[in-house]
C-alpha cells in the first residue's frame, strides 16, 4: 500500500488503482469519506470542462454514504470488494431513485424504481453510486453528445472526442474523478472510449456479465462490462458483477471469484496473430504507427508473433442487419410516438431495421455464425488476435463521425469502428488497452482479443503489456 503524505493526499486519491484505495479503506488507512472528498473536489475542478459526469447526487449525499461505509467497516463488518469505491453508471443503466435518461429529451425527467443487474451488483459489492456518464442519444454511435447534457470532450484535448458509448465513463476514468465505471458494448462502446481516453475497456464473453432487463436475453451482440484505468481493477470489478443469474438465459455458469487469481503470466512461445488492418480495413496512418511501435511488445514478452487474422468476409453486412433489426424492435415505438425528438442517425437506424426481411435477419445470422466458426478455426493455431481498437485517433469533438478515413468515404455514422464491430460478431472477448500516443499527444489503445470464453488471458496479456509499456499512467493535463 503506498504512503499517502498528507501534501498530496487529494491528488494521489483520485489516480490510485481502485485496488489501493478498496485496499486501504478496508484496513482504514484511509477513509471513505476522504475518498469520497477527494472525488468531489475534482468532479467539481474538472468535470465542468469535460462534461463526463451527470446527474451527479449532492455531495452531502454522497458524503453520507461514504459514511455509513465507513461505519461498516468500523463494526467489523464483511465488506465487498469494490466498499467506499466512488462510482458513476453509464446514463443507460436504469438506477434506482437517480435520473436516467438514455441522452434522449424523452426521457429527460425520467427516475427509475429499480437498478439493472449490473447496478445491483456494483451497489452489493460496496460501490458508492454519486451520479451517471454521458452517453450519445440511446448509446447510438460512437462520439458522447445528446440533446440533453451536450458533448462529452476527451480530457487529453478538449477539442476530441471522447468515444462512445461509454465516452462519459472513459473520460471520468481519464480525469480521476472516479476509480472505477460501467459500460456496455454492442460494436465497440467500452473498447472505443478506452482507447480514445488511455484507459481500459473490455468487452467480455456475452453472458460473463449477465443483463437485466433486456428485450431479447438471448441477443449477445451487445455486453454489459468494465472500465477502469488498469488492468488489474478491470478484473477486481469482475468479481464483483461476473456469474450467472436466471434472469439472464446465456449467462455464463462460472464463478466471479475466478477473477481473483493473480494475473501474472508467462507469454513464452504463446502464439499471437497480428493483423494491423483485419483484412483490408482503412486505417488512419497515425493510428497505425503507434500500433507498430509497440508491436515488439509482444515478441519481448514471450510471444510468438505472425501477420495473421480470421476471415471476415461478410461481416460488414451482417453487424449492419443484425444492428438494424435491434434498433427496429427497441426503438419502433419511440419512432411512432416521439420522431421529432430522435436524432437523425436513430431514425435511420431504426427505419432501416423496419425494412429488413426475416430472411435478411437470418441470413445475418448465418453469417454471424459462420464467422465465429472462421475465429474458432483460427484460434486453433494462435491463442491471440492483436489488431486496432478504432480505426481513427479521437476526431474532432464538433463533428458527429469520421466520414471518411484515408480518402475512403464512410458509408454510416459506425463505418469508422469496423475493427471493433467485426470482433462483436465473433462473439469472443476482446480488451482496449493503452498502447502509446499520436504525435498530437492524442491516446491509441491496442485490442486484443482471445479465445472462446477465455476472458481471463484477455486479462493476463493485457496485464502483461500494460506492465511493460506504462503508457496507462499518463495523465491528461486537465487533470493535473
Amino acid at each position: 500500500m503506498p504512503n499517502i503524505d498528507e501534501e498530496h493526499a487529494m491528488d494521489d486519491l483520485c489516480f490510485m488503482t481502485a485496488r489501493e484505495l478498496a485496499g486501504a479503506i478496508r484496513s482504514r488507512q484511509i477513509s471513505a469519506r476522504e475518498v469520497m472528498q477527494a472525488h468531489l473536489d475534482q468532479i467539481e475542478r474538472v468535470n465542468p470542462a469535460v462534461n463526463a459526469i451527470v446527474s451527479a447526487i449532492e455531495p452531502d449525499e454522497a458524503l453520507r454514504l461514504a459514511d455509513e461505509a465507513d461505519a461498516k467497516v468500523s463494526s467489523g463488518a464483511e465488506v465487498g470488494a469494490l466498499h467506499g469505491l466512488p462510482i458513476a453508471h453509464k446514463d443507460l443503466e436504469e438506477t434506482a431513485g437517480l435520473r436516467t435518461t438514455f441522452g434522449s429529451p424523452i426521457y429527460s425527467d425520467y427516475v427509475p424504481t429499480f437498478d439493472t443487474l449490473v447496478v445491483e451488483r456494483l451497489k452489493a459489492a460496496g460501490a458508492l453510486t454519486i451520479g451517471k456518464t454521458n452517453v450519445p442519444e440511446f448509446g447510438a454511435g460512437s462520439h458522447t453528445f445528446n440533446p440533453v447534457f451536450g458533448a462529452t470532450r476527451n480530457p487529453y484535448d478538449l477539442t476530441k472526442s471522447a468515444g462512445g458509448s461509454s465516452g462519459g465513463a472513459g473520460a471520468a476514468l481519464a480525469a480521476g474523478m472516479i476509480p472505477i465505471a460501467d459500460g456496455s458494448d454492442m460494436g465497440g462502446s467500452l473498447r472505443n472510449p478506452g482507447n480514445f481516453n488511455n484507459v481500459v475497456g473490455f468487452r467480455v464473453s456475452p453472458g460473463r456479465v449477465p443483463t437485466w432487463p433486456a428485450q431479447n436475453g438471448w441477443n449477445g451482440l451487445a455486453v454489459k462490462g468494465p472500465m477502469a484505468r488498469t488492468v488489474g481493477d478491470v478484473a477486481l470489478m469482475l468479481e464483483a458483477i461476473a456469474g450467472p443469474d436466471a434472469r439472464s438465459p446465456i449467462s455464463i455458469d462460472s464463478p466471479a471469484a475466478d477473477f481473483a487469481r493473480p494475473l501474472d503470466r508467462s507469454f513464452k512461445g504463446v502464439r499471437v496473430g497480428w493483423s494491423p488492418d483485419l483484412g483490408g480495413l482503412p486505417v488512419d496512418p497515425a493510428v497505425t504507427a503507434v500500433l507498430e511501435s509497440q508491436r515488439h511488445v509482444f515478441s519481448d514478452i514471450g510471444c510468438e508473433v505472425e501477420e495473421a487474422a480470421p476471415d471476415f468476409a461478410g461481416a460488414d453486412e451482417a453487424f449492419h442487419v443484425l444492428r438494424a433489426a435491434g434498433f427496429a424492435l427497441s426503438g419502433s415505438d419511440r419512432l411512432r410516438d416521439h420522431r421529432a425528438l430522435l436524432k437523425d442517425t436513430v431514425v435511420w437506424n431504426i427505419e432501416q431495421g423496419l425494412k429488413l426481411t426475416s430472411l435478411e435477419v437470418g441470413r445475418a445470422e448465418e453469417t454471424r455464425t459462420k464467422i465465429y466458426h472462421r475465429a474458432r478455426e483460427f484460434f486453433q493455431g494462435h491463442d491471440f488476435l492483436i489488431c486496432p481498437v478504432n480505426q481513427v485517433p479521437p476526431f474532432d469533438v464538433e463533428i458527429d463521425y469520421p466520414t471518411q478515413i484515408n480518402g475512403v468515404e464512410m458509408e454510416s455514422y459506425v463505418a469508422w469502428m469496423k475493427s471493433a464491430c467485426y470482433i462483436t460478431l465473433t462473439g469472443l472477448p476482446a480488451i482496449s488497452v493503452p498502447c502509446g500516443f499520436t504525435d498530437d499527444g492524442l491516446p491509441v489503445g491496442v485490442q486484443i482479443v482471445g479465445r472462446w470464453h477465455d476472458d481471463f488471458g484477455v486479462l493476463q496479456l493485457a496485464a502483461a503489456f500494460e506492465a511493460a509499456t506504462l503508457v496507462g499512467q499518463r495523465r491528461p493535463d486537465v487533470a493535473r
